[in-house]
């Protein structure tokens, strides 16, 4: 009996780990299905009712890039959102349409701009949160802006606030606006690396990087223009909103070291002397002040508020589906294929504008660029997709954002009107490629290459090898012919000479205001001019016409799940794919999926580019901490 013992042991903890491994298996499946079942109903469920009080603040915050339209992965931003992860992105035009909808709300006494947390926003999405915050000062409702402290662009939009706070510890760091490069000529020649340059334009210097150790004169000459339009425009409009003279905006800027040094390295009493700010008080400081208007929230510890997120979730109708005037917005560089973050897909835009064209709901569109350009033929083929909008009788007119320079020039010349903001950055119509060779960086190293082809172009795309002439002549002839059509298009959409074009052309990066000189675009204004102006072109009343928003599908998918399953499977605990099977669909998962590929692999096999490397410095972040988790100010 007693050499049966160990048997009998072993197999009652056997018995044991059976059940124990039985349970813990379906306590896995069952949480998969859960987590599964959650996403999908907070996802396209209806959400819960918000009710706006009587007599509260409404809290602005702008978290994160201020973007067009989220481009995000719809299942990462909504695992985010679980997770309790501030947003990366806040939606322009969800911060203007909250502060439109509250300047007529009753409810709402303030506005509370909090500016600790404002990501990149450019110069024309600046002006037109400005504009919008003028139109609820013009409700005679008041304004507070506060920060622990201020970066260059979230004190732009604080100065328009009837009243500006800071934390005693804070700074404002204006600089003004700058381009700086790295150039790698010398690396290059270090690493044996031959760049092969092919550029259409005396002013497309997108390429000067790779061609010269430094700025040329005409780069300088261009960048130093549109760089002085933006910075004037933001010492004249912070000016105005703070009463004070530009010049003192400036001085703050060129005096700022000797101020800080009289006053003993304390920032927020220099901003106090300048008049940038009227009251440095403390965060709880600021909720009493608050407090003494709209009343202490005591469930919070704070004033009562509500976000303008949850504000613009409680209100009905927000986007009409019967909206006359039809808006398609073009956001990142154009590449081939569908969009993804920081990409305008081709085949995605011209889906929409399609649609636009085929809609009969649908009298007029506004296409909406923020973008430097991309691909000359992903650029083409949302270009005709406008020019079919326009073939089945509808208006288009262009409102430009901060950037719709080279290829988001290409798509805008075809339209019956362009708007733009004075800050906005546009132009620069040239072709560039580059074609880079490393036969001398692999002779260093002892390598070399031979073979035979069949033709002379045979094996001339290998950057092995030095550039053959006939593949160097071939690249050569594109550019310049895609210059050239770049010239065409623009001038038959603007109504102009191609040498008129030409003069104006050459890769040349002007602002909106010089664009509007030299014929480049129509009118200055925002976004909501350029509605009113498709409207009437239509035949719409501008007053009362309705928007419809058309943006890409953002599908929550399940594919997220299949890293778990992986991992589970790898460590051989359970074969969950095979048991849920097509619960979880594997192959839509789209986390590997590197939105930095290369143009061949968008399909972009023409490698020429109407790209503008045009985006202005600007704006350290001083102490700014990390959007917190908390809506409530």
């Amino acid at each position: 009996m007693a050499s049966n013992s160990p048997s009998l042991i072993r197999r009652f903890f056997s018995a044991i780990w059976m059940v124990f491994t039985f349970f813990y298996r379906s306590l896995i499946i069952l949480l998969l299905i859960a987590i599964g079942v959650g996403v999908w109903m907070g996802y396209s469920g209806e959400q819960p009712v918000i009710t706006v009080e009587d007599n509260v603040a409404l809290v602005w915050r702008p978290v994160g890039n201020v973007v067009e339209q989220s481009d995000r992965d719809a299942t990462e931003e909504y695992l985010d959102n679980l997770a309790g992860e501030p947003p990366t992105q806040t939606v322009l035009r969800d911060l203007v349409d909250s502060l439109d909808r509250a300047a007529d709300d009753s409810r709402i006494r303030m506005a509370v701009l909090w500016l600790d947390s404002l990501g990149y926003a450019g110069p024309a999405q600046l002006k037109e949160m400005k504009a919008a915050i003028e139109r609820f000062k013009a409700s005679g409702k008041r304004v507070v802006a506060y920060a622990g402290g201020y970066t260059q662009r979230a004190y732009y939009l604080a100065a328009q606030a009837d009243e500006v706070l800071m934390d005693p510890m804070g700074l404002i760091l204006l600089e003004g606006y700058s381009v700086y490069n790295n150039y790698f000529p010398g690396l290059l020649d270090k690493l044996g690396v031959t760049m092969h340059i092919f550029q259409a334009g005396d002013y497309k210097t997108a390429v000067e990087p790779y061609a010269r150790d430094d700025m040329s004169p005409e780069a300088r000459e261009a960048n130093l223009d549109w760089l002085t339009t933006l910075w004037d425009g933001y010492t004249q409009d912070v000016a105005a909103g703070r009463q004070l003279e530009q010049a003192e905006i400036t001085n703050y800027v060129e005096q700022f070291v000797p101020r800080l040094q009289a006053a003993q390295g304390d920032s927020a009493k220099v901003a106090v002397e300048a008049s940038l700010v009227d009251e440095l008080l403390s965060l709880e400081a600021v909720r009493e002040k608050i407090a003494s208007v709209v009343g202490m929230d005591d469930d919070d510890y704070s004033f009562r508020q509500i976000n303008f997120r949850r504000y613009l979730r409680s209100q009905t109708a927000l986007s009409s589906r019967k909206g006359k005037v039809g808006v398609v917005t073009v956001q990142g560089t154009i590449a081939q294929g569908e969009s993804s973050e920081g990409y305008a897909g081709a085949d995605t835009v011209a889906d929409l504008l399609d649609d636009v064209a085929e809609d009969d709901g649908i009298e007029a569109l506004v296409l909406r660029v923020n973008s430097p350009g991309g691909g000359i033929y992903a650029s083409e083929q949302m270009r005709r997709a406008v020019m079919r909008v326009k073939q089945a009788g509808k208006p288009v007119v262009v409102s430009m954002s901060t950037l719709a320079a080279s290829g988001g020039y290409w798509i805008s010349a075809p339209a019956d009107e362009i708007f733009a903001h004075d800050t906005t950055i546009t132009g620069s119509i040239g072709v560039f490629g580059l074609f880079p060779t490393f036969e001398n960086t692999l002779d260093k190293i002892g390598v070399t290459t031979d073979g035979v082809g069949t033709t002379a172009l045979a094996g001339s795309f290998r950057s092995d090898r030095p550039l053959a002439e006939p593949l160097e002549t071939a690249i050569n002839l594109i550019i310049k012919h895609d210059y050239e059509l770049f010239l065409g298009h623009v001038a038959e959409g603007r109504d102009m000479a191609i040498s008129d074009v030409d003069a104006i052309a050459q890769g040349r990066v002007w602002s909106g205001l010089d664009a509007l000189d030299n014929g480049l675009v129509d009118q200055l204004g925002g976004f909501r001019d350029a509605v009113r102006s498709a409207a009437t072109r239509a035949g719409l009343d501008a007053d009362t016409a309705k928007v419809r928003y058309l943006t890409p599908a953002r599908d929550i998918n399940f594919g997220f799940l299949s890293r778990f399953i992986f991992a589970l499977e790898s460590a051989g605990q359970i074969d969950l794919a095979a048991m849920l099977g097509r619960l979880l669909p594997t192959e839509q998962t789209t986390f590997d999926k590197n939105p930095w590929v290369s143009a061949i692999e968008r399909g972009d096999t023409r490698a020429s580019y109407a790209h503008c490397l045009c985006v202005p410095a600007a704006d350290a972040a001083p102490r700014q901490t990390r959007a917190s988790l908390s809506e409530t100010l």
